[in-house]
């Protein structure tokens, strides 16, 4: 069965580069990915794509053809694809039934929220047995401005409403948070939309008076629905990658299996004759779609401190990490660099031994 992410976001919330980071990170862990690209106007992709919709339509032949501008070239993109939809389906299928797909959507949030041809190409996914979560990207810098920040809820809201698949909401660039200045609260209130009514001083001071009934009806909306969550990311920090990989596959009820030939990690029990599906799962790195959440990055708190409270300290400690590591590296170059000159014969005692 496939498995896949539908990753939509408003422009520059990172969303291609954070298909790059998570193919760079399940190809060093030996799980399988494939990235799709769904954009028409995205001419330099920084990853490998498997499949790219330039093969089919582009954004600049629709707008000089059709004499349309980017925002209407891009509905016409999307309704040409779902009009074409076995050009897309043939060559999923290519990809194999254990398949796990990225879906590099555009960044024009209208076709996440109320356009209907992504809705119709995500159930047409669904029902060719695809097993989907729409990770829906929030630049982190939103959060700094109460008025942004009501603006992103209903932005997630809606593109929860209208894609009804499993919904991940991820405030990205959290490790730029910093440079924004201070929050009026703790990150864990805006990750966990907590009582958003703390929020009514700061919209009225910093919007008209006359807007305050307004800025109340919102917020009475979206916790009347009480749907909205948000999970961090980093995506140059390996931990961030590796707990929003949990949140997901918790989601999508995906289990990763290691492969046989993979190592077992010391102080277990070896199975010799155990292929990969008898092995215990527990050996894998994600190795299950329930059960507590653990390890680094999955405790809001943490992430508060390793990215705006004691972001310098944390950022110096890594450091002083790689570079022991680097020396180690190095270190360990040379000592097998040595043997090998001492297993080498030289011309010398090769002449002696004739």
């Amino acid at each position: 069965m496939p498995f896949g992410e539908i990753v939509c976001g408003s422009p520059g919330s990172g969303k291609s580069t954070y298909c790059y980071g998570k193919y760079q990170l399940f190809t060093a862990l030996n799980r399988p990915i494939s990235v799709v690209n769904l954009d028409p106007a995205n001419d330099a992709l920084p990853y490998p794509c498997a499949i790219d919709i330039s093969s089919l339509i582009t954004l600049n032949d629709v707008m000089e053809k059709h004499g349309l501008g980017p925002n209407g070239g891009m509905l016409y993109c999307m309704e040409y694809l779902e009009a074409n939809y076995d050009w897309l389906e043939d060559r999923l299928k290519e990809l194999g039934d254990d398949a796990y797909v990225l879906f590099d959507l555009p960044g024009q949030v209208e076709l996440s929220t109320n356009h209907e041809s992504m809705k119709n190409i995500v159930e047409k996914l669904t029902k060719s047995s695809f097993r989907l979560a729409a990770v829906h990207l929030c630049d982190a810098h939103y959060i700094t401005d109460a008025s942004k920040y009501v603006s992103v809820l209903l932005l997630s809201l809606r593109a929860m409403l209208q894609l009804e698949l499993p919904h991940i909401n991820v405030l990205s660039k959290v490790d730029l948070l910093s440079k924004y200045g201070d929050l009026d609260f703790n990150l864990d209130f805006y990750t966990e939309v907590q009582d958003l009514s703390y929020l009514e001083n700061t919209l009225n001071a910093a919007l008209s008076p006359r807007f305050a009934a307004l800025n109340m009806a919102m917020i009475s909306l979206i916790e009347d629905y009480s749907l909205v969550g948000f999970e961090t990311l980093a995506v140059e920090d390996k931990n961030s990658m590796l707990n929003l990989t949990r949140v997901i596959d918790r989601a999508t009820g995906y289990v990763f299996v290691p492969p046989s030939n993979s190592n077992q990690p010391p102080g277990t029990i070896e199975a010799h004759d155990a292929g990969p599906s008898i092995r215990p799962n527990t050996y894998a790195l994600f190795s299950s779609a329930i059960g507590q959440m653990q390890g680094p990055g999955s405790n809001i708190r943490d992430v508060q401190e390793r990215w705006i409270d004691a972001k310098e300290e944390y950022d110096a400690f890594e450091k002083k990490e790689w570079r022991k590591e680097g020396e180690m590296v190095r270190d360990e170059a040379a000592r097998a660099g040595k043997i090998r000159e001492r297993k080498a014969p030289t011309a010398e005692s090769s002449d002696m031994q004739l």
